[in-house]
């Protein structure tokens, strides 16, 4: 059983956890999921089995888009609804002035990632280091907001409410963006709620639920949900090799490129998807070589 499945994550479930559930669903070890979800939220995550889990690399790549459930007049040390308040303030902002501040953030932005983040400093996982109370620099990183739309915005005494949809590319954290525009605005801001509705070309629209999932496996039915690996990775062409070429560049070697472009392609033999191949130039030419061989079984 190879190839990806489109999953519905629910809240309250880590992704880890999603990936063990699968893990006996499909009965093989062979499985890793593609861009974390934070427990509280839910939505698109996909999960690699078996030899997919090969191009996991390409589907953390891709450029998401969440719905996002922001309170203003909240700041918390998690910047979500997880965490110890830190302060409170009255939003004294006018709707004209949040939407302005907001929309300030599209584009380019330097983000610091959050202490309670998965991320390694010397060794150690940030939020190890938070629920021991230790707090130390973190070097910003580049991100791009391709656009956040407003939803709604309700105010609820001296609290607000905002609903966004936000696009963004990877490494992105939606609760850093709800914690800095609330530093921005004066009045503390935290992300209370949270929806990953589109992964790379996986939507929610068509993804599965666990008990989905469950349910086909009863009726040994699950292969029905998997989507082949190749279908996750249209943005690089095609390349048709006869057996003699797929052998060569198997075995390491190099092939003239053609009118192919610098940067990575599907390798296939006959239609069957064989590997992630990338091309390069040498003295002015373009050559082809092989990136990453998935179909290792294939005799050649």
């Amino acid at each position: 059983m190879d190839g990806i499945l489109n999953i519905n994550k629910p809240s309250g479930m880590t992704s880890f956890d999603v990936v063990g559930r699968v893990r006996r669903l499909a009965g093989t070890k062979k499985v890793g999921h593609a861009g974390t979800l934070d427990p509280d939220a839910n939505g698109v995550l996909p999960v690699c089995i078996g030899r997919a889990t090969k191009i996991i690399e390409f589907l953390m790549d891709k450029d998401k888009t969440y719905r996002v459930g922001l309170l203003l007049g909240t700041s918390t040390d998690t910047q979500d609804s997880s965490g110890r308040i830190i302060y409170e303030k009255p939003v004294t902002s006018t709707e004209e002035e949040i939407e302005r501040i907001i929309r300030g953030f599209v584009g380019k932005q330097e983000q610091i990632p959050p202490m309670y983040s998965a991320i390694r400093v010397d060794g150690q996982r940030l939020y190890n280091l938070a629920r021991k109370g230790i707090e130390i620099d973190r070097k910003p990183r580049i991100v791009t907001f391709h656009r956040i739309d407003i939803i709604s915005i309700e105010r609820e005494q001296d609290k607000v409410k905002v609903q966004m949809e936000v696009e963004c590319s990877k490494g992105t954290y939606i609760r850093t963006l709800c914690h800095d525009i609330g530093e921005k605005l004066n009045c503390g801001g935290h992300m209370f709620s949270l929806t990953r509705t589109v992964s790379g070309p996986f939507s929610i629209a068509e993804s599965y639920t666990l008990k989905d999932l469950e349910e086909l496996q009863s009726q040994n039915s699950l292969n029905k949900a998997i989507i082949e690996m190749d279908k996750a990775l249209m943005q690089f062409p095609a390349v048709d090799l006869p057996k003699k070429d797929a052998k060569k560049l198997k075995n390491g070697l190099f092939l003239p490129a053609g009118n192919l472009n610098s940067g990575y392609c599907r390798l296939y033999n006959e239609g069957i998807f064989l590997a992630i191949g990338t091309v390069f130039e040498k003295n002015g030419n373009n050559f082809l070589k092989s990136y990453k061989w998935i179909n290792l079984e294939m005799d050649l």
